[in-house]
Parts: structure tokens; C-alpha cells; sequence
């Protein structure tokens, strides 16, 4: 099956077993490392991508389902400011991640901002669900989250919140 779709801005052509899933053909195909094939079974959250929008575990999305939809995953995603914020913020907060987990981590803190920049520590907390590694203290995930919000509204606005 021949699939035609945008990766990380880029209109790209590949041709994948119709039984393939979205994971495999960006770590075999595309030479993506970022996203981690952990579960395979959309619970861990490592293998998160940015699909059409919506961050989702790249392991659950069938090879047909990724024809002229838009993907973003954790190397398309670092070439943004808003990465560079949540980096930021983790460093300046002490957040550590074991790099397994980065990706999902990242890109669960990208989609709560977008919904709210001043989000609430249980809504971090609940943002955080879908990932399973362990390598972080919830208090550090928070003060991360915080952090990478006064560093957006600064870098946006010229302001805190």
C-alpha cells in the first residue's frame, strides 16, 4: 500500500504492509527514533505523536488510517518555540526524564497548554495519566508544567501570569 501524508511539515510518500502501524513505519521508515515502541498497546504513552491535532499513542494508529493526515512527532515537534519552552521549564524546575519517556512526556505537557496556559496541579496530574514511566516525581512534573507556562506567557506575551 502506497501512503501519501505530511510528517513533520513535509509532504512524504511511503509504502508500508497495509497491516503496518504508525510507530513502526516512522522508526523503519523515516529512521525516527523519538517515539519508543514501549507497550504496544497505547497505555504507556511513549510512542506519543502529534496526529492531526491530537497527541495519541502512534502504536494504535493502522497504516490506512495515516493517509493524507498531518503527523508531527518529537523531532518535528524540538524545531518549535513551544518545545524550547517545556525544556526550559523542566531544566529550570529540575524535571529528569529517563529519555524513554520524553517524547509522550513533552508533547502531554504541549496539549495542556494549548487547552490552558495556567493549568491547575490536577490537571497537570490528570495530563500525565496516559504515560506509565516512572522516572519523575509528580511535585517535579508540576513545577515543570508551572515553569514551562511562565516561560510561554513571557516569551508571548512579555508577562507572567
Amino acid at each position: 500500500m502506497t501512503l501519501d501524508f505530511i510528517l513533520n511539515g513535509e509532504d512524504v510518500v511511503v509504502k508500508t504492509d497495509a497491516s503496518g502501524r504508525l510507530i513502526d513505519i516512522l522508526r523503519n521508515h523515516f529512521k525516527l527514533l523519538g517515539a519508543k515502541a514501549g507497550c504496544l498497546s497505547g497505555v504507556c504513552g511513549c510512542c506519543s505523536v502529534i496526529f492531526n491535532g491530537k497527541v495519541v499513542p502512534s502504536c494504535l494508529i493502522p497504516a490506512f488510517r495515516i493517509r493524507g493526515s498531518e503527523i508531527v512527532t518529537i523531532e518535528g515537534f524540538s524545531k518549535y518555540d513551544e518545545y524550547q519552552d517545556i525544556r526550559e521549564g523542566f531544566s529550570q524546575s529540575g524535571v529528569v526524564t529517563c529519555g524513554y519517556c520524553d517524547a509522550g512526556k513533552i508533547l502531554a505537557v504541549e496539549s495542556l497548554l494549548r487547552r490552558n496556559i495556567r493549568p491547575a496541579p490536577e490537571e497537570i496530574l490528570s495530563a500525565f495519566m496516559g504515560i506509565k514511566c516512572r522516572c519523575t516525581e509528580p511535585e517535579s512534573l508540576i513545577a515543570g508544567v508551572l515553569a514551562t507556562s511562565d516561560i510561554r506567557q513571557r516569551r508571548l506575551y512579555g508577562r507572567s501570569a
